[in-house]
């Protein structure tokens, strides 16, 4: 195989990886922070900044996800959902499920 074509298999490899939707790389650490869940529920989510808002770490994951999606689409609306429905649209179901994940192996 000549280098060129080997250039462009690999090329496009990777973009059918990338346009897969597959959250491989994702790490649920970085997700938390980078979409400020860290702002309200804390570091690891066991210190929360407002005693309204719960502590999340050591969840179940489906429970969790089910919340977040609940959340964003608007079926779950109480006081304590309204500042996170407002920042719903920085994390897509991908990244929310990598989250879930990652705040169920915490301990609580």
């Amino acid at each position: 195989m000549t280098p060129h074509k080997l250039l462009i298999t690999t090329a496009g490899i990777m973009c059918m990886a990338l346009s897969s939707g597959v959250a491989l790389a994702l790490d649920g650490a970085s997700l938390y922070r980078e979409r400020t869940c860290i702002a309200c529920h804390g570091d690891e989510g066991r210190e929360p900044v407002m005693s309204d808002y719960p502590k999340i770490a050591g969840q179940k994951a489906p429970y969790l996800l089910a919340q977040m999606k609940k959340i964003k689409d608007g079926t779950r609306s109480n006081d304590s959902s309204i500042a996170m429905k407002n920042v719903m649209h920085l994390i897509n179901e991908d990244e929310m499920a990598v989250v879930a994940e990652w705040l169920a192996n915490l301990p609580r």
